[in-house]
């Protein structure tokens, strides 16, 4: 059982800080750029000026669909919040957290003897980080679940 004073506090959030910020800026970028496009163009009529706004707003919204993987765990349990999908986890359902050399990000392997994909603990461009991420909420899995680890950790 890991030693409880090295658990993160609960409610806690892991989500791929660097790539989101670098994610949030080429969102806000694209908008910027294809609006003042939209309005520094004198053809344009106003239906035009609109369609190039709301392509803006649909290209800015694909950016911002993939700045939206988090993981958070509290005291009942883990949410799993992937590009399209959020999955709810009891303590109980993990198994164990994987980390490997090469994975594009964490996953979660459960009791039913599947295994979900955790996009919100990806290395990236912070490798030292989501390899942290990974220890801590293994660590979590490890003390809420009761499960001992089976190797295979967070190993980049």
């Amino acid at each position: 059982m890991p030693d409880q004073t090295s658990l993160p506090e609960l409610p806690v959030t892991f989500r791929p800080v660097r790539t989101r910020a670098v994610l949030l800026t080429a969102a806000a970028a694209i908008f910027v750029a294809v609006s003042a496009v939209a309005l520094l163009l004198d053809k344009l009529g106003p239906g035009e000026r609109l369609s190039f706004i709301l392509t803006a707003v649909l290209l800015s919204g694909g950016v911002l669909v993939l700045a939206r993987p988090k993981v958070v765990a509290d005291e009942s349990g883990v949410t799993v919040v992937n590009f399209a999908g959020t999955r709810r986890l009891e303590w109980a359902e993990i198994i164990q957290v994987n980390l490997r050399v090469g994975d594009p990000w964490a996953f979660l392997d459960l009791s039913d003897g599947t295994s979900l994909a955790a996009i919100g603990i990806q290395p990236g461009i912070g490798k030292q980080q989501a390899i942290a991420d990974a220890g801590a909420l293994r660590a979590l899995v490890e003390a809420r679940a009761g499960h001992v680890a089976r190797g295979s950790g967070a190993k980049s």
